[in-house]
């Protein structure tokens, strides 16, 4: 063996050593995050950032250790699924779980969505109490859709 090439395998070890230990140790973080925190804005937070950062590091790790170029675009459309997907569902997350009024207010430092819930609310209050077509005198006024209600093939979508 050339002492260069043991040399060179031994720093990639090394590395791809720590980048395990650390990704793991964040996979780790994140898990305990889900389990301790008090709210779903909290362990949503805990489930998120460090999982993708855990699982960039284990994927370079794996990489290193597989010492072949085609394994790299596989890892990294890996990374990159998870990196684009991850955020899309912790917001769909949080935002259901804010209109079920499924968090904790007074842990909130400020609350930036209550005036479109509140405005968003008080629009949908008056269509549920009067919903186009069901007042017979409301025939040639239009829905929030701009469709007009009552006459012919109000009920069809």
């Amino acid at each position: 063996m050339n002492p260069e090439t043991l040399l060179g395998d031994t720093v990639i070890d090394a590395v791809s050593a720590v980048f395990m230990v650390v990704g793991a140790l964040m996979s780790l973080g994140a898990a305990i995050g889900l389990l301790r925190f008090p709210d779903l804005m909290s362990r949503m937070h805990a489930a998120t950032k460090p999982q993708v950062l855990g699982l960039f590091l284990l994927l370079v790790a794996l990489g290193l250790q597989l010492r072949t170029w085609w394994a790299w675009p596989v890892l990294l459309v890996a990374w990159l699924f998870q990196l684009l997907t991850v955020p899309v569902s912790a917001h769909m997350v949080g935002r259901a779980g804010y209109r079920t009024k499924h968090l904790h207010p007074e842990l909130l430092s400020s609350d930036e969505l209550e005036a479109v819930v509140q405005q968003a609310a008080g629009k949908r209050g008056f269509d549920d109490e009067n919903p186009a077509g069901s007042n017979p005198d409301d025939a040639g006024s239009p829905d929030r859709r701009g469709r007009l209600g009552g006459g012919p093939g109000a009920g069809s979508a």
